[in-house]
């Protein structure tokens, strides 16, 4: 059996990865005026969350992924989650909802802060600005295997193969054994 190498969050899918389909209203176009979508058809809503650096009201984002909460609680599917500067916020947020699973994407928070998300059973996803902070591969290395992911994000230029190798490395795992638990997490996500 081939194991196929999931990108969790990407702008770029592509055949040779799994790649989940998301909707939702990210939190730099809260304060647009955007009918909202409809949710059912996607894999993962998302990306939700709160940014405190973007320049949109807290507020209208606070709105906004309250709705994406509930509709994924309502709907039973996984949140892909964009935290800036509002790990807490999001934290004690999500406590209010029943969700099927939730991943915070592009994560670089740190050790005490992946500590937090996985005690409480979320996933964490790390890509390339991951990579570059020595707190955020302190997190990348207390992450169980059954609680992470790999994500390209919006870098066209940049392989899941080499998030792959980085986060296999960090671990001292082969990027097969990676692979492999990837894949599972995301058939445990994505039912």
């Amino acid at each position: 059996m081939r194991t196929i190498l999931v990108d969790i969050h990407t702008h770029h899918p592509s055949e040779d990865r799994l790649s989940p389909q998301m909707v939702g209203i990210h939190p730099w176009d809260a304060d647009k005026s955007l009918t909202l979508p409809d949710l059912r058809p996607c894999d993962i809503v998302g990306e939700t969350g709160l940014d405190l650096c973007c320049g949109v009201s807290i507020e209208r984002q606070m709105e906004l992924f309250r709705w994406h909460l509930e509709q994924a609680e309502k709907l039973e599917k996984p949140v892909v989650l964009h935290a800036v500067r509002s790990f807490e916020q999001v934290i004690k947020t999500l406590g209010d909802y029943t969700l099927k699973g939730v991943v915070f994407h592009g994560f670089i928070g740190s050790a005490h802060q992946a500590g937090e998300a996985l005690r409480r059973g979320y996933y964490l996803s790390f890509g390339e600005r991951s990579l570059r902070s020595s707190r955020t591969r302190e997190a990348i290395a207390i992450t169980p295997l059954d609680r992470l992911f790999a994500e390209t994000d919006d870098n066209p230029e940049l392989s899941i193969e080499t998030i792959y190798d980085a986060i296999a490395e960090i671990k001292a795992i082969s990027c097969e054994e990676l692979a492999v638990n990837i894949e599972k997490n995301y058939k445990t996500l994505i039912r």
